[in-house]
């Protein structure tokens, strides 16, 4: 492994993450390229911290080059999400994609990969989804046990870290990426651990909860001492998001949409009906948790919905943007790093407005990237204006 490449959305950036780029350095790694979530995450919401912020904290921790991961790929299931954050990575020349997982056993990664790359697999998944299977996860792993007796990659898709390095080792093998599989296990707390029970780790969404209560400084002991100033100027600045408006914000875009017939048809990811759902809840919620409430089930999960509420009210259609990155948009780095990205396989620049030149697809992800961008800026304690993504400058450490 000599460029290790690692996925993440660093939301916020924390001892955990600090500690994956040191592994990956003490494997060997001469670089390490980050594809960070831009904009929005997986969970379908605005990250706490801009991405300045979250950039420089990468860099600080041992990071050689920090791409975006587009806001619409950012926000999508765990495949889409997977398959983009790949497409960056082997691009810009990573040789091995280093990732967090319950059971760090690549072999075992990669066959449960092979599995459900298989025909066989998606003639089994379509059987348990029609035979009423109570959620897609539970008709997968169902669909996998029937496949394979050996019930260990059946378990193995139970855990929620393994399943994306599944999804992270399938979009390997489907775009042939000459990516090595580097699983490490998981080091402190897992999605939702309370506090303390890891020592001085903690879950991003644990620090996202620990900042709405009691603010940045509460963090303290959980993130790297050089990126703890970076919090605290960002609190200061008012720069982070107020989710209580982003709530209300995200909410009144969706019922300015309800102003016209069949509103949510086009969005992406609607099916059995989901854009009448979506639309009758709008017209009765006052909040975004009392829309979320409405529209989750066993089986359409929250996760899902959140992603659905926010294409909705963004206006993302299966149009609106590539399913795969068509550039390499360049938020910050080391400045020996540059030179490697002369042999990038995809157009590369800090500059979104030069990137959205270079051709219809690339346009059209810069025009989706600016849409979450401006919400977001919308969405901070001290709101920004509009166009903001265009101007942002690229972020450098010259040591």
């Amino acid at each position: 492994m000599n460029f290790a490449g690692i996925i993440a959305e660093y939301d916020p950036f924390h001892n955990g993450h600090a500690w994956q780029l040191a592994q990956a350095r003490a494997l060997g790694a001469g670089q390490v390229a980050v594809a960070m979530s831009c904009g929005l995450t997986q969970r379908g919401a605005l990250p706490l911290l801009p991405e300045a912020v979250r950039v420089r904290a990468a860099l600080q921790c041992g990071a050689d080059l920090v791409f975006a991961l587009p806001a619409s790929c950012a926000c999508a299931g765990a495949e889409a999400f997977a398959r983009a954050g790949v497409r960056i990575l082997a691009a810009a020349g990573c040789d091995a994609l280093v990732f967090g997982a319950e059971t760090p056993d690549a072999a075992l990664l990669m066959e449960a990969a092979r599995v459900l790359c298989s025909e066989a697999y998606h003639a089994e998944l379509r059987r348990q989804l029609a035979a009423g299977a109570r959620s897609f996860a539970a008709a997968r792993q169902a669909a996998v046990k029937a496949l394979c007796p050996d019930a260990a990659l059946a378990e193995l898709l139970d855990k929620p870290n393994n399943n994306l390095a599944v999804e992270y080792c399938k979009a390997i093998l489907e775009q042939n990426a000459d990516l090595t599989p580097v699983p490490l296990p998981r080091r402190g707390a897992n999605h939702g651990e309370a506090l303390g029970e890891a020592g001085n780790f903690a879950s991003a969404s644990a620090l996202r909860a620990l900042w709405a209560e009691q603010g940045a400084e509460a963090l303290r002991p959980y993130v790297p001492e050089a990126v703890f100033p970076f919090y605290k100027e960002a609190e200061a600045a008012g720069q982070y998001t107020d989710f209580a408006a982003a709530g209300q914000c995200e909410l009144a875009l969706l019922r300015a949409a309800c102003a016209k017939p069949e509103p949510f048809a086009a969005v992406r990811g609607v099916s059995e009906g989901l854009e009448h759902r979506l639309e009758h809840a709008v017209r009765q919620s006052r909040t975004l948790p009392e829309l979320l409430d409405a529209l989750t089930t066993v089986r359409y999960p929250r996760a899902r919905m959140r992603r659905l509420a926010m294409d909705a009210a963004l206006g993302y259609t299966a149009e609106t943007a590539p399913a795969l990155p068509p550039y390499l948009h360049l938020l910050g780095a080391r400045r020996a790093a540059l030179p490697g990205l002369k042999q990038a396989a995809l157009p590369v620049s800090h500059s979104l407005a030069k990137l959205a030149e270079q051709g219809n697809a690339c346009a059209r992800m810069a025009a989706a990237q600016a849409a979450a961008s401006d919400f977001g800026a919308l969405c901070r304690k001290t709101p920004g204006p509009m166009g903001g993504v265009y101007r942002q400058k690229i972020i450098f450490l010259t040591n």
